[in-house]
């Protein structure tokens, strides 16, 4: 089967954006974090809301649509075992060293913990609870914080494999629908309904907390997302048409976005004087809720369309960016938080703090990446890559073809 660099490229794209997402948390206003900057603005929350919408619903939609290319319906099994210990590697090693340090700086910022980062380590390992507020989930000893994609990511590829029989019969009838423009009214309506079904019934009852039991929110809006991801994936009519309709969905998503951050602007900054009555009629928290979840869709909608029409080609960048991209996800926000921690001390001002952090953690990322873990192979697994290390080309170089 031909390789989707198109897909290649949007997931290394998603995950980079991560870098940028989350050192933004260390200075958006009113939102919690692991650690916050005296620098602080609440403007900041327009443009996460408007990357929040859509990053991890593609995320899971991508890995859906990888397994679908990967063709595992005839090895699912082993490919079970295979996947299980892939995430359960960088998980572990994760939560227990990569993530220990993130934990270390918050209770340190927050003068929950002594100093003293060895005699830290040697408690945090012995997973007990800690006393409350000492770092993000405290109460269980250990934590993932930004690893719980890799947690969830584990059912549902299990899950999926289970259902592979089921799912393979959906996608059959996609790809050969008796009325094709009922089919696309239906991919374009039908997600849009079960994701504001999530957001007025499910969500206002089980607040997101990335803790994978109870997290029910999460899971209504993530696993169909994730499966079906997988039953489009080699729809070639599919593409076809979202690549077709990529303008129009785009123009629809900056509509909807433009919708819900307007009247998040208003609810903090009413108008003043006197509102016509018929205004205080309007559900306007259901208009919200629906220009939120008609975004999302249309979002990721118009991101596969300009993605084929514009990133499915061998890019020299790619073969190194994708193999990289899962050590450097693991990486990424330990380094925010630690250059985060080390830096606001200083009080060297909001641009250039914000700017070390995000550039010391591209670098840090590359370093890490480049002169220790694609190297050493014990490290490889732990990081999410294949055991063998492969000949792969420099970030300059050019890949062989093939």
């Amino acid at each position: 089967m031909q390789r989707r660099h198109d897909i290649d490229a949007l997931r290394v794209i998603a995950f980079s954006l991560l870098i940028l997402y989350h050192a933004a948390m260390v200075y958006v206003a009113d939102w919690d974090f692991h650690i916050k900057s005296t620098h602080t603005f609440e403007w900041l929350q327009y443009p996460m809301i408007a990357l929040n919408r859509w990053r991890m619903p593609l995320l899971f939609m991508i890995s859906g649509i990888a397994l679908g290319l990967a063709g595992i319906e005839s090895r699912r099994w082993r490919f079970a075992g295979a996947r299980s210990l892939r995430l359960l590697l960088p998980l572990l090693f994760g939560m227990l060293v990569v993530v220990a340090f993130q934990a270390y700086c918050e209770g340190r910022a927050n003068g929950h913990l002594s100093p003293g980062l060895w005699q830290f380590l040697t408690s945090y390992w012995q997973v007990h609870p800690w006393p409350e507020g000492s770092f993000s989930g405290w109460q269980f000893g250990i934590t993932w914080n930004h690893l719980w994609y890799l947690a969830y990511l584990l059912p549902y590829t299990l899950l999926l494999l289970a259902l592979v029989p089921l799912l393979q019969r959906v996608a059959g009838r996609l790809a050969q629908p008796r009325h094709p423009r009922v089919t696309a009214s239906l991919l374009l309506a039908l997600p849009i309904i079960w994701l504001l079904v999530v957001r007025l019934w499910v969500a206002p009852h089980y607040p997101e907390t990335h803790a994978l039991f109870g997290d029910w929110t999460v899971h209504a809006e993530s696993l169909p997302l994730f499966l079906f991801g997988y039953v489009l994936s080699r729809n070639a009519g599919f593409w076809t048409w979202a690549q077709r309709i990529r303008g129009w969905t785009l123009a629809v998503a900056l509509l909807a976005i433009t919708v819900e951050l307007g009247l998040r602007w208003l609810s903090r900054n009413p108008p003043s004087g006197e509102m016509p009555e018929w205004l205080f009629q309007i559900p306007w928290y259901t208009v919200e809720r629906c220009a939120r979840v008609t975004y999302t869709w249309m979002a990721l909608l118009a991101l596969f369309g300009w993605g084929r029409a514009l990133l499915d080609r061998p890019f020299r960048w790619l073969p190194y960016c994708s193999e990289a991209v899962f050590s450097w996800y693991i990486l990424h926000q330990t380094l925010i938080v630690a250059l985060a921690y080390w830096l606001i001390p200083l009080h060297l001002g909001a641009a250039v703090e914000a700017m070390l952090v995000v550039g010391g953690t591209i670098a840090g990322c590359l370093l890490l990446h480049e002169c220790l873990i694609r190297r050493i192979a014990w490290l490889r697994p732990l990081f999410g890559l294949k055991l063998e290390p492969k000949r792969l080309p420099a970030p300059d170089a050019q890949p062989l073809a093939g």
